[in-house]
């Protein structure tokens, strides 16, 4: 063979095994789940509103436009992907509450009306689609705080009322009660995000003083034991390291859980989405929300689908609305 073939030869030997090697790492690189706009909020554009699920039907209510504090009150219907108005909210219009369903109830509270840290507490009766005013909220009025119902029992905690805080209180909705409860070691937080598998709960991400948190944690209501995990973005040679490419810290982040795993999707300034699994304890990367990159949206599960809406980017505030398929390939042309 003379050298000029030998050249050709080896050339298109090197080319091949490049886009080889190109086309493989793409495919190791492609991630998977897929977003799929669904019926957009009848509702006024908005970011920071609450939500709860009971039944077939996701309630959000309050939030703000960038001019407004709302309470007006929307029911999407899950089985048919269409929106109803429902009593408005009867506290104050505020942004950035807390919520959460228990008992076949939804329950609102918290949160900031452009002049003050609130602690008023209100319960939503789908039956009669009416409001109640409950007791109010045992700790500080604040705003940013985590609300989650898991094993029966309902809580708030962490947030902010002029300092970052840590507490948490349980809602007995039998005598209208709010107990303190004790035992988080965390750091102190707002705008973190909660997820529930498996009747526990997932605490993590939030911010403190301008630093975005890495710890993430356990909370066992049985016990009412929080167990430390793996932090969520730390590569220091400790108990709690493990992934240094894990991209998961955030604030003002949505979540929800599917299938046993939970999903943290979003926040400020970004659109990423991690997987997160309670057996392993470890995260992977999904597809990215398809919609645009927000914070302050809203983030539920509904009969084992999950789904992010609302939110804002900038002063620019949004009425979509996203269901999440983890299982699917990603498709851009199905929306």
């Amino acid at each position: 063979m003379n050298n000029l073939k030998k050249g050709v030869l080896f050339a298109a030997l090197f080319f091949g095994l490049f886009f080889t090697g190109c086309s493989n790492d793409d495919e190791e690189d492609e991630l998977i789940g897929n977003w799929i706009k669904k019926s957009a909020f009848d509702g006024p554009a908005r970011s920071s509103a609450a939500s709860f699920v009971i039944g077939d039907y996701a309630y959000i209510t309050t939030g703000y436009t960038g001019d407004e504090y709302l309470k007006d009150l929307w029911a999407y219907n899950s089985n048919g992907d269409y929106w109803e108005q429902k009593a408005d909210f009867t506290g104050i219009g505020r942004s950035s509450a807390s919520s959460f369903e228990l008992n076949g109830k939804g329950y609102i509270g918290l949160g900031y009306d452009g002049t003050n840290k609130l602690k008023d507490f209100y319960q939503y009766d789908p039956a009669s689609n009416s409001w109640a005013a409950k007791a109010d909220f045992g700790g500080t009025g604040r705003y940013g705080a985590v609300g989650f119902q898991v094993g029966g029992k309902a809580y708030f905690g962490t947030g902010y009322d002029g300092n970052y805080l840590k507490d948490f209180y349980q809602y007995n909705d039998t005598d209208n009660t709010w107990t303190l409860v004790s035992g988080f070691s965390g750091n102190k937080r707002r705008h973190a995000t909660v997820f529930v598998i498996n009747d526990k709960a997932y605490l993590g991400t939030g911010v403190n003083n301008s630093v975005n948190q890495v710890d993430f944690w356990e909370f066992n209501p049985e016990t009412e034991v929080w167990t430390r995990l793996r932090d969520i973005d730390r590569d220091d040679d400790d108990d709690y390291s493990w992934n240094d490419d894990y991209a998961i810290t955030r604030t003002n982040a949505s979540s929800f859980s599917l299938n046993g795993l939970g999903y943290v999707v979003g926040g400020e300034g970004i659109k990423t989405v991690w997987e997160y699994n309670p057996t392993s304890d470890l995260w992977l990367e999904r597809t990215a929300l398809e919609g645009a990159a927000r914070t302050d949206a809203v983030g539920f599960a509904i009969n084992n689908r999950g789904f992010v809406m609302l939110g804002r980017i900038g002063s620019t505030y949004f009425d979509d609305s996203w269901e999440f398929k983890p299982l699917e390939a990603q498709n851009d042309d199905d929306n």
